[in-house]
């Protein structure tokens, strides 16, 4: 039963959201999953939608996602997906789940509407580019 499942608190793994700038000049954003960890996680699955209300105040929704990585070695760092502008008004959710050794890890990652924005660019030594950290 699920009650007897533990699910120990997640620490060390990352979601961030990259800005950078590509051969043509354009801005282009990236989701990034970062393990921190001295471990390696094993069996890594990472979902991600949008849900929230558009600029009409009507509901609105993304495709659900799904990513899968059979092993990220410690201090590893995957592009999960592109993320585009039309959505950052939105809820943007990301679920990671991953063993470590028989352990199984979860935790959701919320980028609340309007929380990605240029002016909460940060940089990490993590990645060149600057991102959005989630809080």
């Amino acid at each position: 039963m699920r009650k007897d499942i533990e699910f120990p608190i997640v620490e060390g793994i990352k979601i961030v959201i990259a800005r950078s700038v590509n051969e043509l000049n354009q801005t282009d954003w990236d989701v990034y999953l970062i393990n921190r960890l001295e471990d390696c996680i094993e069996k890594v699955f990472i979902t991600s939608r949008g849900f929230g209300l558009n600029k009409d105040g009507q509901e609105q929704k993304t495709s659900l996602l799904r990513h899968f990585y059979e092993r990220l070695e410690p201090g590893a760092i995957i592009k999960v997906e592109p993320i585009t502008p039309e959505v950052f008004h939105l809820n943007n959710e990301y679920w990671v789940s991953y063993y470590i050794e028989n352990l199984i890890f979860d935790k959701k990652f919320l980028f609340v509407p309007d929380s990605i924005k240029e002016e909460f660019l940060t940089k990490i030594e993590d990645i060149e580019d600057e991102v959005i950290l989630h809080a």
